[in-house]
């Protein structure tokens, strides 16, 4: 058998059940995910990811000190700031000339650090 059968036939049921109770159940409570679908997306890009870990570090950083940490210009900084404040992620507090990024709230920190917490378990292309 090769591989991919192989896999296939560990990943599924050899018979077709449908557990209608449940399903239903499960089918009324299930919401409308795309906010949720959107905000992944937003956190899905390596930049923005390593934005958001940085601000769980600190209270707040500005818009210059973010960019030294990512590596990148204060425009492609600003950038990617303004899209995860876009989507309710981060917000931001102009102090006289400065602009000073944090998390939007504790849901977000916790969502972040859960997630890198997660990453370090295991390997997940690890197959053993």
């Amino acid at each position: 058998m090769n591989e991919a059968k192989k896999l296939q036939k560990e990943d599924t049921c050899d018979v077709t059940v449908v557990h209608a109770e449940m399903v239903e159940h499960v089918r009324k409570n299930v919401p409308d995910v795309r906010l949720m679908a959107d905000m992944f997306k937003a956190l899905a890009d390596e930049t923005r990811l390593k934005i958001a870990y940085a601000l769980t570090l600190v209270d707040e950083m500005c818009v210059c000190d973010v960019a030294a940490v990512i590596g990148a210009s204060n425009a492609t900084t600003s950038h990617h700031l303004r899209y995860l404040k876009e989507r309710a992620l981060a917000k931001s507090e102009r102090k006289g000339r400065m602009v000073y990024y944090q998390l939007a709230d504790h849901h977000v920190h916790d969502l972040v650090k859960i997630a890198y917490e997660h990453a370090m378990e295991e390997d997940p292309y690890d197959e053993s």
